[in-house]
């Protein structure tokens, strides 16, 4: 049996998609979920073969869900909005179907899937696709963050970021209300946060730059910075060049 889960705000995408699902004898409906924060929990409980997941939710994308669940599963994104598409592909979704779906479209998606499967290796992106791929995520400004602290799942928009530093495979996000730990690489973050706000002073900070009360030099052409809340961070000679050219220095 093909253990599946449905993850939609609307009631009537979900019963949609479940009567499509239930004409296939192999496939078991584990779970159906309104929002991410239900959705994060039951593939977590069920370790589901595949998830169908809307993407526009509220509390939660479906995007960001993705990031809080320790195992990425086999995700059909399902959506009105075609400018997530790809995004979608770049989490290795395995189809992406819009909004209102029909039967047919519905069947290739999920033919997709068994043959993706089958052969056990997620859809691959051609060349030209992954070079729109990245290009989208340098341009998108992030705006908040999701975390998750043991059970539970934080938000932190990111007016409330002091500063970022790195933490071996992790980040640890400096807030006004504590440190929070993300599962992802500095690089990934100096590309999303906004340039203006944010800057990757050293290859172990990422300061923001209304945080910043003074900076003095140090040995060897690098600095100190102490932060409006008195904590300290390292500022390199090519974080400082970079840094005086926002500031306008």
């Amino acid at each position: 049996m093909i253990k599946t889960i449905v993850i939609d705000d609307e009631p009537l995408a979900r019963m949609i998609i479940m009567e499509y699902l239930k004409q296939h004898a192999d496939i078991q409906i584990v779970a159906e979920c309104g929002d991410g924060f239900e959705g994060a929990k039951a593939i977590q409980q069920h370790q589901p073969d595949l998830v169908f997941l809307d993407i526009q939710m509220p509390k939660l994308t479906g995007f960001e869900m993705l990031e809080i669940v320790d195992e990425m599963p086999n995700v059909i994104f399902t959506t009105a909005f075609d400018e997530f598409a790809i995004k979608a592909f770049e989490k290795n979704a395995i189809d992406y179907l819009l909004k209102p779906i029909s039967k047919d479209r519905f069947e290739q998606g999920l033919a997709k899937f068994r043959n993706s499967h089958v052969s056990s290796s997620a859809p691959a992106l051609s060349e030209q696709t992954s070079a729109k791929v990245a290009a989208i995520t340098e341009e998108e400004s992030l705006e908040r963050i999701v975390v998750k602290n043991g059970t539970q799942i934080k938000i932190i928009p990111v007016q409330q970021v002091t500063f970022l530093e790195a933490y071996d495979d992790y980040v640890k996000i400096h807030t006004k209300d504590g440190v929070f730990l993300k599962n992802k690489t500095m690089s990934s973050f100096e590309k999303q946060l906004d340039p203006k706000q944010f800057v990757r002073v050293h290859r172990s900070f990422i300061a923001k730059v209304d945080q910043l009360a003074k900076i003095e030099p140090m040995e060897k052409e690098s600095y100190i910075a102490t932060l409006l809340t008195g904590e300290k961070i390292n500022i390199s000679k090519s974080g400082y060049a970079r840094l005086k050219q926002i500031i306008g220095l």
